[in-house]
């Protein structure tokens, strides 16, 4: 049996394994499941059609699996699904999926949310990440694998980070960026290369060589990203170069646009 304190509810149908810990006064509905190590501290409400993995930590005040707060949201069963070895501080939220996308919220594995993060309905937040305080993923949010996003930063729907990418604290994010960039500003704006990021990653010095001279080669063009990357000519150079093909891909499909560059 899970240990559950005294003071805490759970729903009869929750499936928790046996390793599980409830901390007092922690409120867990009939379709959830958790996975073994995992911890509820104090004061977590989990809920909805929730599955959380192994190995995660939820401190005091989270709220899991809740309705999204969304007008086109009827009481569906929607789901909200979370991976292993995660932190999620000190109230957290993270809402349940919505029928306008994929019916699911996502947050993939071993990762830092610290207090006050808000995860919006149908994100999907994936592996390695670290976000500071107060921030918050609005609806149909992508986060791709490593990155890092500083404290009071708000992301607009429909908004894309690539993997690898640095986000500076208190930045409001109203466009996609693109993997291995640093973007900030109240308005974000892209700030260049997150050069620490790739050399983490394992890229040599030629490949990121290759990538500062995308950036700002694209940067001082005259033509938009999106022309600049469709442009053979300008690309060609950059062919055999894994994390600008993956760039230029991000800027060819993003229906929003990239965040512009330095003002």
């Amino acid at each position: 049996m899970a240990k559950i304190h005294p003071s805490s509810i759970v729903d009869p149908n929750a499936k928790l394994h046996e390793t599980v810990v409830v901390g007092p006064f922690c409120i867990v509905g009939a379709n959830v499941e958790i996975g073994a190590n995992t911890v509820l501290h104090s004061h977590v409400v989990v809920d909805g059609h929730t599955t959380i993995g192994e190995g995660n930590q939820f401190y005091q005040g989270c709220s899991v699996g809740a309705p999204p707060q969304d007008y086109s949201y009827k009481g569906e069963p929607t789901k909200t699904i979370i991976g292993n070895n995660n932190t999620f501080r000190e109230y957290c939220t993270i809402h349940r999926g919505t029928l306008k996308e994929n019916l699911v919220t996502t947050v993939g594995s071993n990762s830092l949310f610290m207090a006050f993060v808000h995860i919006g309905h149908d994100a999907v937040v994936g592996n390695n990440i670290t976000v500071a305080n107060s921030c918050n993923f609005a609806g149909h949010v992508r986060i791709g694998d490593r990155v890092i996003i500083g404290g009071g930063t708000n992301i607009q729907q429909f908004c894309s980070l690539g993997r690898g990418a640095y986000i500076g604290g208190a930045t409001a994010i109203d466009r996609d960026v693109p993997s291995f960039c640093t973007a900030m500003g109240i308005r974000a704006h892209l700030k260049g290369v997150n050069i620490i990021g790739l050399k983490r990653h394992g890229y040599s010095k030629q490949e990121i060589s290759e990538v500062v001279d995308f950036i700002r080669t694209m940067e001082t063009s005259n033509i938009s990203p999106r022309s600049f990357v469709e442009n053979a000519e300008k690309m060609n150079e950059y062919k055999d170069n894994k994390v600008v093909q993956e760039m230029a891909e991000q800027i060819r499909k993003s229906e929003i646009g990239i965040a512009p560059f330095n003002a």
